[in-house]
């Protein structure tokens, strides 16, 4: 009977043992868990080393356009970029009615026409009138090498014809941006002269051969 007394203890004292050391153990993870080690400190991101090379020294919008003004836009043509020409647009032996005017940007950077040329046909008055509807909605861009068209019509059958022997080319001022150049005189495109009148007109710039000389050749 004592014997099974003292083992009842002994089991007591070994489980009241065993309970102290596990809870002393579970402490001490708790303190250690509370104070972070070399390992459990955050450390802030590196701030990226600054890009070198050619592609940090460009800032954004930067570029060598050549073409465009500090506000992105391109500049108007003037005569010194472009070289003017005028042809004979009627089929042979048929009176001469119909021109077609070329202008070629001859520069080494794109520039913009828009309106229409002022072109003089002899002693008149003033330029052609500019036929109606044909007037350019927007300026249109030119690229070296690349033309522009505008057809004219020398006479309407209004009234009395006159005799033209020189033609007279300005690109004008549109808008009042900058003064009108000086005239460029045109060469006659055909030998001695022709007849105008005061039915004479002028289409605006055109990109195209064909939106040029279309209304011209239908009057």
């Amino acid at each position: 009977m004592n014997t099974t007394i003292r083992s009842t203890r002994r089991a007591r004292h070994g489980l009241r043992s065993y309970a102290v050391g596990a809870a002393a153990a579970a402490a001490l993870l708790a303190t250690t868990a509370c104070e972070p080690g070399e390992a459990d400190v955050a450390v802030a991101p590196s701030t990226p080393p600054a890009a070198s090379g050619p592609a940090a020294s460009a800032a954004p919008g930067d570029g060598d356009n050549g073409d465009a003004d500090d506000s992105g836009s391109v500049a108007l043509c003037t005569h010194q970029d472009l070289s003017f020409s005028a042809t004979r647009y009627d089929a042979p032996g048929e009176q001469l009615r119909h021109i077609m005017v070329v202008a070629v940007n001859t520069g080494g950077t794109t520039c913009e026409v828009q309106n229409a040329p002022e072109i003089t046909l002899g002693d008149a008055q003033g330029p052609a009138p500019v036929m109606e509807g044909t007037e350019p909605g927007e300026p249109f861009a030119l690229a070296p090498g690349e033309k522009a068209y505008a057809g004219v019509l020398t006479t309407g059958g209004h009234r009395d014809t006159y005799e033209v022997t020189f033609m007279n080319l300005t690109l004008g001022s549109p808008g009042g941006e900058a003064e009108a150049e000086e005239p460029v005189e045109l060469e006659m495109p055909t030998e001695g002269s022709f007849q105008a009148d005061d039915g004479q007109r002028v289409t605006g710039w055109q990109p195209t051969e064909g939106l040029a000389m279309r209304p011209v050749t239908l009057s």
